[in-house]
């Protein structure tokens, strides 16, 4: 081996070594992150302790004090027994603490733990479970009684979550563009709030899911350039503010309930006693629509009269639309979804110019 290519071979070991270490580090960066973390959880779990044997001692003084009422011991048995439930809870806590404490050090130690599942039961007809899944993004706890306590499901088909959605709203004028709306862009938004199921169609892959439920739609209409809603013998129409307006504004409030057929991929997490599919951090698209009904209407007008402040609340009156029906879609990745929708029906029964419902914000229940 001549020397060039002794200095070749030595600069690429080099350079091979410097690699291996910089990954290295990183590796390590990365488990000491996970695993301080992990004793983060560890601590707040250790924090709970004390809540959760009080909630499961008020259990048991309301089992006790229910067998006296019924006159099944006597009120120095109760106290004795009530004694004896205090020290036991005293006890639990303070050995509870303790698993956590040599938890946290074989973490420390070791950099791994070793319990995803625990249950804790006081041979009294008390029992407490707490568990997880980073994976599905899982979380249970139950305190109660062992009798009405429930074993894990091993598939659960449907899930459920709060809707919530925000953003900007409008109305789509036949031969107008947005930007010739009498709605500022800016002061128009809208908001919903609601429940949904979520189910999956098929046994073996979780690609096809239905979600499903009801919302309470808020949507609101900034009025532009001095104007206000009139109703003229049933026609709608905006028309000049006799002084100047400070603030013109126009809410609907509608009860619907939508249908979305969702669809992306999942990840499949299969334990020893269960299954899950999980979309967290997935692509998700869902496509369909809402239908139900308008449950009031506001036009709210600030101005000033003789000098004073006047708030004017209009409500009902504006021969809204009372059934509702549109379409909606929604795209996300992650937690988040970009989320539109558009009512089919005319704002108005009887309007001068047709109009049409438009939003578009963010929506959150994307787990």
């Amino acid at each position: 081996m001549n020397t060039i290519t002794r200095l070749v071979v030595y600069a690429i070991l080099a350079l091979t070594f410097t690699t291996a270490q910089g990954q290295n580090k990183k590796l390590d960066s990365l488990r000491k992150v996970d695993m301080d973390q992990k004793v983060l959880n560890l601590e707040e779990e250790r924090a709970k302790i004390e809540d959760q044997e009080k909630s499961i001692l008020k259990l048991k003084i309301s089992k006790i004090n229910k067998r006296l009422d019924n006159k099944e011991i006597t009120a120095a048995e109760a106290e004795d027994l009530k004694k004896e439930a205090a020290k036991t809870a005293a006890l639990n806590i303070e050995n509870r603490r303790a698993i956590i404490d040599q938890k946290i050090e074989l973490l420390k130690r070791n950099g791994y733990e070793d319990y995803q599942y625990r249950k804790y039961d006081d041979g009294d007809g008390v029992i407490i479970r707490i568990g997880g899944d980073e994976n599905t993004n899982e979380s249970f706890i139950y305190i109660g009684d062992k009798s009405k306590d429930k074993p894990r499901k091993y598939d659960r088909r449907t899930t459920e979550d709060v809707v919530f959605a925000i953003g900007f709203n409008n109305t789509l004028i036949d031969g107008q563009d947005l930007d010739d709306s009498p709605y500022k862009l800016g002061g128009s938004g809208f908001v919903e709030l609601g429940y949904a199921w979520k189910t999956r169609i098929f046994d073996n892959t979780n690609f096809w899911r239905l979600k499903y439920g009801f919302s309470f739609q808020w949507n609101k209409l900034d009025i532009k350039d001095n104007n206000f809603l009139v109703n003229t013998d049933g026609d709608i129409s905006l028309q000049e503010f006799p002084t100047d307006l400070n603030k013109g504004k126009f809410r609907t409030t509608n009860l619907v309930f939508p249908l979305h057929l969702e669809f992306g991929p999942s990840k499949k997490i299969e334990k020893e006693n269960y299954f899950r599919y999980s979309t967290h951090k997935k692509l998700k698209v869902g496509l369909g629509g809402y239908a139900g009904l308008n449950i009031g209407s506001m036009q709210k007008l600030k101005y000033k009269e003789d000098g004073e402040r006047v708030k004017d609340k209009q409500r009902g009156g504006f021969e809204v639309s009372e059934f509702v029906y549109g379409l909606s879609g929604y795209v996300a990745l992650g937690e988040i979804a970009l989320y539109v929708k558009y009512d089919l029906n005319p704002l108005f029964k009887n309007q001068t110019i047709d109009q049409n419902n438009i939003s578009v914000g963010l929506r959150f229940d994307m787990d």
